[in-house]
């Protein structure tokens, strides 16, 4: 095989540069084998000595509508979390800066005004409905590995894998953890058997062009923000 790199690049990057993280999807079902193509796709990324310690739970239908209204029941009642991640409680500084400049932008181009409380609640649901896609993927590990920092950064790996996959093949996904915020409705109806942790979730459809917040991409760091080149010469 030709190592023409000039053919292979610019695909690339087309994918990533042009992938954004999806809010809005039409109703439109997702077939079976594209899922399992994207899968089989995003499972080439790299993990600890090749552990591969991820597995998936894909939902739609009749059980992705019970985790949605339950799981927004149960916010909507102040029952506490159960997300089994550890997380960062309070942002600072420049993390608490990215996170309010996407919020930001998101409001603006929905029209949500900082005082329409109403408004806001409502994108808070959308994001318990993990964004009312027809899709969720919920990425768990082996519980063999609990406790361990290895195999939560190797699905993170496997995470942007599947984003991007789903993206080459016209899906759009958004990562988002509020929708396993109550774990014990998405193990049950999603039927996540005992010897598996849930990591995250990715919800996936086809995107809704229309939908104003699609149209966001997130500002980045520069490379020269975030590298540090040792042992160079200028």
């Amino acid at each position: 095989m030709p190592n023409d790199q000039a053919t292979i690049a610019p695909a690339y990057d087309d994918v990533v540069l042009g992938r954004r993280s999806i809010r809005g999807f039409l109703d439109k079902a997702v077939p079976r084998a594209l899922i399992e193509d994207v899968l089989a796709l995003a499972m080439r990324a790299p993990s600890s000595l090749n552990t591969q310690p991820w597995n998936f739970s894909v939902v739609t239908g009749a059980p992705l509508d019970a985790i949605r209204a339950e799981n927004t029941r149960r916010n909507l009642a102040g029952v506490p979390e159960s997300r089994e991640f550890r997380k960062f409680e309070v942002y600072a500084g420049a993390h608490r800066e990215r996170q309010v400049e996407i919020a930001k932008q998101l409001f603006a181009v929905m029209g949500i005004a900082r005082e329409d409380k109403d408004a806001r609640l409502d994108w808070v649901l959308r994001g318990f409905r993990q964004f009312d896609a027809p899709v969720s993927i919920v990425v768990t590990y082996d519980r063999a590995l609990f406790g361990g920092d290895i195999a939560p950064f190797d699905c993170g790996a496997v995470t942007t894998a599947l984003v991007n996959a789903a993206w080459s093949r016209g899906l759009g996904c958004v990562i988002n953890s509020q929708g396993i915020m109550q774990s014990p409705v998405v193990r049950e109806h999603a039927q996540i058997p005992d010897d598996q942790v849930i990591m995250i979730c990715v919800a996936m459809g086809w995107p809704d062009e229309t939908f104003p917040a699609n149209s966001v991409v997130s500002n980045r760091k520069s490379v020269a923000e975030a590298a540090r080149f040792v042992g160079f010469a200028d």
